[in-house]
């Protein structure tokens, strides 16, 4: 397979004055046509999948050429395929969703907004701007996607790919560098969906205030992994080694740090380098292991590593005899590192990693861990290994995540039919079915409730089984955001 011939597009060609345009262009559209059919959008959706799936084997190798290594083959399978799960599932519900909702002495029109921006991240580019686009095409807005600047030929082929099929003013796809995204985040849209860091996302959210466009932010978090006295231990270290070097780690719902008692350390953390060792014994060197996505993001991962180690931590060691321990700096590849004993101030505490480095600590009380979690943003997901007993019911209890997985991570992000994202800094990216309808991502009519995704799965056993538990709390999330705006229902 080789790269498309597609040229890197200049990065500085798209002016405000270009961005606003096509924003007026979009919503003049939208008015002339009024609410769009059910036959109408779904066609959109389909067209906008065609172009995506037609030209994949492009997109995969170009982000491989991109990262500097991608197995085409991963993104394949978690950068496009989940989309086409997404739209098969909104093609089933689309005219039921659309209907007006009888309330007492009237009803509820479901109306879109008009013009939806949607900015992806980079580690999953595709996925993170197709999937909102066409949950904003289901409830009938027009999409202008910003895609990430750190893959402008890639952005480049998916913006030629979706104008052989959507007109402009239908979908639209802007590729440019940071000053574009400032531009971006500050047009006059209807509603705005950034994926991305926390930092960048005050900075957008704060630029679309400006306008009073109402945003929806996926944002990163420090997920932790608790193995309680009754886990597994080879499952869990069989899971916590597969999640954690997902996309080498670049996964917002990666296990960004591990729990796990003090009698349980020792075994924990040999199964733990088994399992990595199993995946790959020279990952610095091994063709078909993700790179760092550039050069700024593998210093920052070796610095972490690195303050870490000048502070006390140490280093498990996880190689076979005759193999080496680092980087590789031409291919920006970092060996799996496991931590132990990182101090409070080791800037990996409170930093997001996003790369193939775990630090592990150890409890002997789960009030422990409960009051680390609490003292720190909540995170996008959380999970536990063990027992469905009442420490896993405490733990539900009195922490707070996007979701929680049992006995496996980040399970709870594919579990169809319910809401994805978090709480605090971390809002809703992703809701279940109609949820999605009445706006691109938060749901009115759960305002004021909890919409934690609370994914319960125990696996490795016959009696397999999927389930959600529900809490108790608080998140803000806005009404009408894409969908209904004639009413708000608590």
């Amino acid at each position: 397979m080789t790269t498309t011939a597609t040229p890197t597009p200049d990065l500085q060609a798209i002016t405000a004055t270009d961005l606003e345009d096509l924003v007026r262009r979009q919503r003049a559209a939208f008015r002339a046509e009024g609410i769009a059919s059910a036959e109408t959008r779904i066609g959109r959706i389909d067209r906008l999948l065609l172009a995506v799936v037609k030209h994949s084997a492009d997109l995969a190798a170009s982000l491989d050429s991109e990262y500097g290594s991608r197995p085409p083959a991963l993104t394949k399978a978690l950068d496009v395929l989940p989309s086409v799960g997404a739209a098969a599932e909104l093609r089933e519900g689309i005219e039921e969703w659309m209907k007006p909702e009888v309330v007492a002495g009237g009803y509820v029109q479901k109306r879109p907004l008009g013009v939806v921006g949607v900015v992806g991240a980079w580690n999953f580019p595709l996925e993170l701007t197709i999937h909102p686009a066409i949950d904003a095409l289901a409830a009938g807005n027009r999409v202008i996607i910003k895609f990430p600047d750190f893959h402008p030929r890639t952005g480049a082929i998916l913006a030629a790919a979706v104008a052989e099929y959507l007109p402009p003013e239908e979908v639209a796809v802007v590729v440019g560098d940071l000053e574009t995204a400032q531009r971006f985040s500050e047009l006059d849209l209807d509603h705005l969906i950034f994926t991305g860091s926390p930092a960048v996302g005050r900075k957008v959210a704060e630029a679309a205030a400006r306008n009073l466009v109402p945003t929806t932010l996926e944002l990163g978090g420090k997920n932790p992994v608790v193995i309680s006295p009754s886990a597994d231990l080879d499952l869990a270290a069989h899971r916590v080694a597969g999640t954690r070097l997902l996309n080498a780690g670049q996964v917002c719902l990666c296990p960004d740090y591990v729990f796990v008692t003090s009698a349980l350390k020792g075994a924990f953390l040999e199964k733990l380098a088994a399992e990595i060792r199993a995946v790959s014994p020279r990952p610095a060197s091994a063709a078909g292991v993700v790179s760092i996505v550039n050069e700024r993001n593998h210093s920052r991962v070796l610095r972490l590593v690195e303050d870490a180690l000048s502070k006390g931590a140490e280093r498990v060691d996880l190689t076979d005899p005759g193999t080496d321990v680092g980087s590789s700096t031409t291919s920006r590849r970092i060996d799996p590192t496991i931590l132990r004993r990182v101090p409070a101030d080791a800037l990996i505490a409170d930093e997001e990693i996003f790369g193939p480095v775990l630090p592990v600590y150890t409890y002997d009380d789960l009030d422990e861990v409960i009051d680390y979690i609490g003292a720190r943003p909540a995170p996008l997901g959380a999970y536990w290994f063990g027992s469905d007993d009442d420490e896993l019911r405490k733990f539900l209890e009195f922490t707070t995540s996007g979701g929680v997985t049992v006995n496996d991570a980040i399970a709870h992000g594919f579990l169809p039919g319910t809401p994805f994202g978090g709480v605090g800094q971390l809002r809703d990216r992703r809701l279940p079915r109609e949820g999605r309808f009445r706006s691109p991502l938060p749901s009115p009519d759960r305002r004021g409730r909890d919409d934690r995704c609370r994914a319960v799965r125990w696996s490795g056993r016959p009696d397999t089984r999927i389930g959600r538990v529900r809490g108790g709390g608080r998140r803000t999330d806005r009404c009408g955001a894409a969908g209904s705006t004639d009413t708000c229902r608590g």
